[in-house]
């Protein structure tokens, strides 16, 4: 008894492989159609010149949850935009910059500030850099020491019954 099942020729094969493809590219093409449409952001309007200065510099001290390299100013991400509307609707209620930044802090962690503040969870942060120069610095000078005691030559001895 032959269990064996016979192998289909290279056609049928590919026209199968061809259909799973088409079936996996027409299970993705909604996906366009899933994403958010972008709404467009309307302009803070400050009460003086005073409150304006006082967003932009809160702002760039602010980093973007997103882009995680640009300030909360130069971030383009919806975030952002978001974060950027917050900011505004904290400063229209009364609340101070080191209010805001707690805030801020509290919902998204130290990493929201570009200067955090010194404190047990940032010790590494603030310091870190200063600990591995002064590292460096202990290695260079241990190679430069083992460097010059190796290379020290010691004097040929003086043979005084060598005639020249």
């Amino acid at each position: 008894m032959n269990l064996r099942r016979p192998s289909l020729p290279l056609a049928p094969r590919l026209l199968g492989a061809a259909l799973s493809l088409l079936l996996a590219a027409l299970a993705i093409a909604p996906a366009p159609a899933l994403a958010q449409v972008a709404r467009p952001a309307q302009p803070l309007e400050f009460r003086d010149r005073a409150e304006e200065q006082r967003f932009h510099k809160l702002t760039l001290e602010l980093r973007c949850v997103m882009c995680q390299n640009q300030s909360l100013a130069d971030s383009d991400a919806p975030i952002a935009h978001d974060l950027r509307r917050e900011v505004f609707n904290l400063m229209r209620e009364g609340r101070s910059d080191a209010e805001i930044k707690e805030f801020l802090v509290d919902r998204y962690g130290e990493f929201v500030l570009y200067r955090p503040q010194f404190g047990g969870g940032t010790l590494l942060l603030w310091l870190g850099p200063a600990v591995v120069l002064l590292a460096g610095a202990i290695v260079v000078v241990v190679v430069v020491r083992r460097r010059a005691a190796g290379n020290r030559v010691a004097p040929d001895p003086v043979d005084e019954g060598q005639e020249w």
